[in-house]
């Protein structure tokens, strides 16, 4: 699992008025649908009076393998969902949710002016949120016994390692994501410890 492009480091919010109409723009890193729609309620109880909540998201590295959707949420099609989705994919930036909540002030903004609106809003937080580039992580799979499970924590918190997935059973099971540099130091412990182990490529 490599993830050696730019992600959002944390959440974000910006708030920018158009003819009186408001909108709340919300970026936020984000690893699976169920992250999307967990965000997406998160803003539908924090606005639930908003008229619109328009968003789009890319996971993934940036560029055609990219995963990616949009939503409209009501608004002529086109509109916010694939403006906010164009500001992401010219960003270059993956694993990244932008939400805009869109309180209506009375004046209709036609369109071109919807367009402007939401791709505005997006670059207003996509502009200003810091940006990180994760190591490239191998994800390692071992077998170990009860007794090394400690060390084995132990190195991971040297390492910049993190266990993500442990399962108890004779033996214990352990899956751990291993940054780039580090797995000739992983593959030295488990061997020192004479562990069964490999990379999962």
């Amino acid at each position: 699992m490599k993830k050696d492009y730019p992600v959002p480091a944390g959440y974000l919010e910006r708030v920018t008025e158009i003819k009186k109409s408001r909108f709340i723009a919300r970026v936020a890193p984000v690893n699976s649908r169920d992250e999307v729609h967990e965000w997406l309620a998160q803003a539908q109880a924090d606005h639930n009076d908003a008229r619109h909540i328009c968003w789009a998201y890319q996971i993934g590295r940036p560029g055609s393998a990219a995963e990616a959707a949009m939503n409209d949420d009501g608004e002529p099609s086109g509109t916010a969902g694939k403006p906010i989705l164009s500001v992401i994919q010219h960003k270059d930036m993956g694993d990244v949710l932008v939400l805009v909540i869109r309180y209506f002030g009375g004046i209709k903004l036609g369109a071109g002016g919807l367009v402007r609106a939401y791709a505005g809003a997006a670059e207003s937080v996509l502009s200003v949120v810091e940006r990180v580039v994760h190591q490239p992580i191998q994800l390692a799979l071992a077998v170990i016994g009860f007794a090394d499970e400690q060390p084995l924590r132990h190195w991971c918190e040297g390492h910049n390692a993190t266990i993500t997935e442990i399962n108890y059973g004779q033996q214990v099971a352990v899956s751990v994501d291993v940054p780039e540099p580090a797995t000739e130091d992983f593959a030295g412990f488990c061997n020192a410890r004479g562990l069964n182990f490999h990379f999962d490529t």
